[in-house]
């Protein structure tokens, strides 16, 4: 039953880090000023390596564990969407955004469950 839940908790992130940072990735940043007010406050350059990070990240928690290929890298993936998620909830709370910072608690305290349970 743990197994199910953590793999649910997995593709749940996996499907979060995604598909937000695709948008990161694709989506001009005047349109991401819409519904991530932080945006503005770093460089362009900045959001799309965040985006690339979310995705390669979000892979990284399925695929090594589901293909059996270097399973250790889906801990690692997990600590390290740890690691932007504790990053983007600090920017938050620098730019006076609680409210913003609370799905960023909730990715990391999900990503610290996932890194670990697979270590």
């Amino acid at each position: 039953m743990v197994d199910i839940a953590l793999w649910v908790v997995q593709w749940v992130l996996t499907v979060a880090f995604v598909i937000s940072g695709a948008m990161k990735v694709v989506l001009p940043a005047s349109k991401l000023v819409e519904s991530m007010e932080w945006v503005p406050t770093v460089k362009s350059s900045t959001v799309r390596l965040i985006g690339i990070a979310e995705v390669l990240g979000g892979l990284g928690l399925i695929l090594p564990v589901l293909t059996g290929i270097v399973p250790i890298l889906t801990p690692i993936a997990a600590v390290a969407l740890a690691v932007v998620m504790l990053l983007a909830a600090i920017k938050h709370f620098q730019l006076d955004d609680a409210k913003g910072a609370a799905p960023s608690i909730v990715l990391f305290v999900l990503s610290v469950v996932v890194a670990v349970a697979r270590f």
